[in-house]
């Protein structure tokens, strides 16, 4: 069966027995794409989580998850799915919020894509200023690389994102600036590259370097090697600032990071510091989120506060 829309979807959970539950359950995995993090991550087993995905496609006449070569990966049919549950959970909330006589309250579940870095230093500010105001809001957040943040915003699986901005910036998204900072060379302080010497040239093509795979500084350090017929010695690359530094910590090379990640949080002491110069510009590190305010009443009332934290400038100035 092929559903040409979420609303396809309507009659088949009015006519079968799927709830609330295994709708959550089908998010995760979704968003995951691994069963053994989602069992994880709903307290159950592989099995069980396996059997519910099995009951859906049934329910639904169609096949929801392609399962070939150990990977997961959601059908055409299956992301259709993901999107119903999604908005049938958010109903579900909103009319909650109906039933219970708080039409004006703002409440529900704001989902926030940021680094491990952004969750010490930038979102901290925000969240203390939105929860503060909005007691309602709860909070469910993603980490993972910096380089998937604006992917996590387009996809509709978070509807806030922490990321570093480019140049030009977003189409149909708003960006909002918060920190500045200068791409630099971390190296262990008790690893072989304490010291470097020579032109930025000379520096990248005799030492080796930890980069990370995709993202802004990856695209910044292309161009420029590129620009300047330099070939660099690549010793690793990696998804994720803390990982780029866990591997600098071993002494395998230098790490290409933004200063913040070094200035506040766990990796403040143990590296020295080797500026890039000019060679590879600042990082403008903010939020980054859908231009328009959309979906059902329930998000829109949370977009809605976000967007009154994110365009007062008390909360910045903490950072």
């Amino acid at each position: 069966m092929i559903c040409q829309n979420t609303s396809d979807y309507v009659t088949i959970i009015g006519r079968n027995a799927m709830n609330f539950y295994e709708l959550k359950a089908f998010i995760s995995l979704s968003e995951q794409l691994h069963f053994a993090k989602t069992a994880a991550e709903t307290n159950m087993s592989p099995s069980a989580l396996s059997r519910i995905i099995t009951r859906l496609e049934e329910e639904t006449g169609t096949i929801l998850i392609n399962r070939s070569n150990r990977q997961v990966e959601l059908t055409q049919n299956g992301k259709l799915f993901a999107d119903f549950a999604r908005e049938t959970l958010e109903k579900k909330n909103e009319l909650q919020e109906l039933f219970s006589g708080e039409k004006n309250a703002v409440s529900g579940t704001l989902h926030v894509y940021a680094s491990v870095t952004a969750c010490y230093t930038i979102l901290p500010h925000f969240i203390k200023k939105l929860t503060e105001k909005y007691p309602g809001i709860q909070l469910s957040v993603e980490t993972g690389d910096p380089a998937g943040a604006i992917q996590a915003v387009r996809e509709g699986r978070a509807s806030l994102a922490v990321a570093a901005i480019p140049e030009d910036g977003l189409s149909y998204m708003e960006t909002i600036n918060c920190k500045c900072t200068p791409l630099i060379y971390a190296a262990s302080s008790s690893g072989p590259f304490t010291t470097v010497s020579g032109s930025p040239q000379d520096i990248i093509s005799s030492v080796p370097l930890i980069l990370p795979k995709t993202g802004l500084a990856r695209r910044r350090f292309d161009q420029w090697t590129k620009s300047r017929n330099v070939k660099p010695i690549i010793a690793a690359e990696t998804e994720g600032n803390e990982a780029i530094l866990a591997l600098a910590q071993l002494g395998l090379g230098i790490g290409l990071v933004p200063q913040i990640v070094l200035e506040t949080g766990p990796y403040k002491n143990g590296f020295v510091i080797h500026t890039a110069g000019n060679t590879l510009g600042y990082y403008e590190i903010g939020f980054i989120r859908r231009s328009e305010i959309y979906g059902t009443q329930t998000s829109r009332k949370i977009q809605q506060a976000v967007n009154d934290i994110l365009h007062s400038n008390d909360w910045q100035k903490e950072i």
